[in-house]
């Protein structure tokens, strides 16, 4: 199959290279000529891109999918309420097909709002793979383990068992990690285990790191550390490479101690703030050369899991935070939106931008709408005007998942029908 999008304004996100209007060719699964012009060929399946923006698909590097279909059931509650009250409860009453279909919303909303590719935590990880295969989106897929309780190595196994099923599958469009879950639901012996499952196998790690300023307290109470030098002192940055989720409550200290790591920091703003978590340091991260990407979280905590809204968020925390308008620009936060997340997941090798022989993930944003004009810096235009409304068209893998707003591998009704009636049943009584 060959697709041809014509006369397009083109944001590669390639080094250096600023926005133009051109053609991009896709074979397959792979972007093979971007240029000024290129000729229709017999079977394409051209799509005029005037008056559309064509630009890396965003990249989801923190999710919970499942968490769907809780979505504004536990919203204005401190996490730890949050979590014993709420999502504890209610997730313990999902069944693995309300599980598939609460990953089948989360997708169907990521491929509307201009994400290609996510990461995510979750149990009954088979079922969330079956629904990234049907539905055509690419993901890093990662069993979350909790070591507080003896569980007979279960969680161990399963994690295990995703790893030797799915990794590779789908064309390549589901790769797995191994998931501790965070410092303060991981003793250091079952930790170190995992580490070393990670560093044998060449499996990359994705564990939550301080989120809150509670978890920095009960680990200094266990152990006199932070939870940053817990990890370090486990060996998680060793020898592997580690998507660190939220990483909010930071030191000084902690950031240096993080320089040089396979990885980065998966940042998550919105959930961050409507939680009232704290601010990330991420401009400090990114002066010690961390990579730093950005995420959603679940939708239980953070109800939109449109990655734009997480674009503008990024940007006004840091300025609001160093009281400084020209930190983290538009361009910077759009590399942690696509090529910094694309690295979390291991991927940046063939997702995040546009270039002949990346693989053809990508979006189409419409331009011509009243808030996208006019049109001085695209750049700046898509961090802090687009909206996952605006987004056309999206392509995974050299398929198109969305056009012209409408959904080609999912039934909607269909969905909408399944997940209200698993959502209400699931929260009754909570």
């Amino acid at each position: 199959m060959s697709i041809l999008i014509q006369q397009a304004t083109i944001l590669t996100m390639q080094d250096n290279e600023s926005p133009f209007m051109g053609d991009i060719r896709i074979e397959g699964d792979r972007i093979v000529q971007i240029a000024g012009h290129i000729a229709v060929q017999p079977g394409d399946d051209v799509l005029d891109g005037r008056s559309k923006l064509a630009m890396p698909g965003l990249v989801n590097a923190h999710q919970h999918s499942p968490m769907s279909l809780l979505r504004g059931f536990s919203d204005d509650l401190k996490l730890m309420d949050w979590l014993d009250r709420k999502m504890l409860p209610a997730e313990a009453r999902m069944t693995p097909e309300d599980i598939y279909w609460g990953a089948k919303l989360c997708i169907a909303e990521m491929i509307r709002s201009g994400t290609t590719a996510f990461a995510d935590m979750y149990i009954h990880m088979n079922e969330i793979a079956e629904a990234v295969l049907e539905t055509g989106i690419r993901a890093s897929l990662t069993r979350g383990m909790v070591f507080m309780e003896e569980d007979g190595g279960r969680r161990l196994k399963e994690a295990v068992d995703l790893v030797q099923r799915w990794s590779g599958k789908a064309n390549g469009r589901i790769t797995t990690m191994f998931g501790p879950h965070s410092p303060y639901t991981c003793p250091v012996e079952p930790l170190r285990e995992v580490i070393a499952m990670a560093v044998r196998d060449d499996i990359p790690l994705h564990i939550h790191l301080a989120e809150t300023i509670e978890e920095v307290q009960k680990i200094h109470s266990r152990y006199n550390m932070t939870p940053t030098e817990y990890l370090v002192e486990a060996g998680m940055f060793e020898q592997t490479h580690v998507l660190l989720a939220h990483a909010v409550h930071l030191s000084a200290s902690d950031v240096r101690r993080l320089k040089g790591m396979r990885g980065g920091v998966a940042h998550n703003p919105v959930s961050n703030l409507k939680l009232g978590c704290g601010i990330a340091p991420i401009e400090a991260m990114r002066t010690e050369g961390i990579t730093v990407g950005l995420g959603t979280d679940g939708a239980g905590s953070a109800t939109t899991l449109d990655m734009f809204e997480e674009i503008k968020a990024a940007c006004w925390l840091q300025k609001l935070d160093y009281g400084d308008p020209t930190r983290l620009p538009a361009p910077d936060v759009l590399h942690m939106a696509t090529r910094g997340s694309a690295k979390l997941l291991s991927v940046h090798d063939e997702v995040g931008m546009l270039a002949p022989g990346y693989k053809a993930d990508l979006i189409l944003i419409d331009l011509a709408k009243p808030h996208l004009q006019p049109i001085h810096n695209v750049e700046s235009l898509v961090a802090y005007s687009v909206n996952g409304a605006d987004v056309h068209t999206t392509i995974v893998d050299g398929q198109i998942l969305m056009r012209d707003r409408k959904l080609l591998t999912l039934d909607e009704d269909e969905l909408y029908r399944e997940v209200n009636v698993r959502a209400k049943r699931i929260v009754e009584g909570i």
